[in-house]
């Protein structure tokens, strides 16, 4: 005998009313057209101030001095930018669906610092010098970062707040043994400011091309992961009911969100916050459908990030402002907000 799904169960299971899928495929669409459009302000305009007729001519004509400032620096940046900015995306938003909590990103729960930590260790203790070596670094810290926040977090018990702390005091022990690193190996300073701040500066084609191949993997899982990951989000038991393998489907998703998060970290330094704000903006208007909160997150956390890019260009000229301080600056009151707001919602 066949038994009714309770109601809920068919109103979070049931397909969005065409026209609601079809204002958020235009959504999606619009948000493409904003990334092509800040994608195009990141190749115009740098710390070097160039009209767009140099630009234009340094992108298809020239092949001096504004061939290199635009090709060589600009658009390297800005396509690493446009990658780094979806795996920070996407892997911030596979790990708010994994463990049901809103303020889980890669930065606050301390993977972002595990991943650098472990590239400086590479690199002053180990001698490796390459991206192809110290990307594998890069992973192993994120891997035991992740692991080990979720362990004093609580495990299966554990509490927005609980991860939050465990994250915040893993970074400040992982960032303190940077700075005492960075102290005792004049050397090393140098190589090593890169990670400590986070910067799209260094960007260079061999640079992309050497994480591309991971940053597509762990898209491409992360974006499958959509549907068993709705499963998990409506809570253990219902996902069992549902058929979902809630081991294989939250180990994907770890495995995923690391290898974004590693890959990312490799190629920029840690930059914190970018998977924090953007779900969140996302889940305002697409709902909790991870089938929409995936694509949307990988489209506008590059805007995000490169947008940022641009400010730290632009307000500190002729020098440049990190990306990666802009979007802590950003995201530090945004990350108060959150807080409070919940807090008020729970009483």
């Amino acid at each position: 005998m066949l038994v009714d799904s309770p109601p809920e169960q068919r109103a979070e299971t049931a397909p969005a009313p065409p026209t609601r899928r079809a204002v958020r495929a235009l959504g999606l669409l619009l948000s493409l057209a904003i990334l092509v459009l800040v994608a195009v302000t990141s190749i115009a305009i740098g710390a070097k101030a160039l009209s767009p007729d140099q630009v234009w001519h340094g992108l298809f004509h020239d092949t001096g001095t504004y061939a290199d400032v635009v090709v060589d620096e600009r658009l390297s940046r800005t396509l690493l930018g446009l990658l780094a900015g979806a795996a920070l995306g996407l892997s911030g938003a596979l790990l708010q669906a994994l463990t049901r909590n809103p303020l889980a990103d890669p930065g606050l729960l301390g993977i972002n610092a595990g991943a650098s930590a472990a590239v400086v260790t590479a690199i002053t203790y180990l001698g490796v010098t390459s991206l192809t070596g110290y990307v594998w670094f890069a992973f192993a810290g994120a891997a035991a970062v992740g692991a080990l926040v979720w362990f004093l977090g609580g495990s299966r018990g554990a509490t927005p707040v609980r991860l939050a702390l465990a994250g915040t005091a893993i970074s400040a022990a992982l960032y303190g043994y940077l700075q005492a690193v960075m102290i005792t190996d004049d050397a090393a300073l140098g190589r090593m400011r890169f990670w400590t701040v986070g910067s799209l500066a260094s960007a260079t084609d061999s640079t992309i091309m050497q994480v591309l191949p991971f940053l597509v993997a762990g898209t491409v899982l992360a974006l499958a992961l959509a549907r068993p990951l709705n499963a998990v989000a409506m809570g253990d038991d219902t996902a069992r009911a549902l058929g979902a393998n809630l081991n294989r489907t939250r180990a994907l998703a770890m495995l995923a969100a690391t290898v974004l998060c590693g890959a990312a970290t490799a190629a920029c330094g840690p930059i914190v916050f970018v998977g924090l704000m953007v779900p969140h903006v996302v889940r305002s208007f697409t709902g909790p459908d991870l089938r929409w909160i995936l694509p949307y997150a990988t489209v506008l956390s590059p805007v995000l990030l490169l947008g940022a890019d641009v400010v730290g260009r632009v307000v500190a000229r002729p020098s440049e402002l990190q990306v990666g301080i802009v979007t802590a600056i950003i995201g530090g009151p945004v990350f108060v907000h959150l807080v409070r707001r919940r807090r008020t919602a729970q009483l």
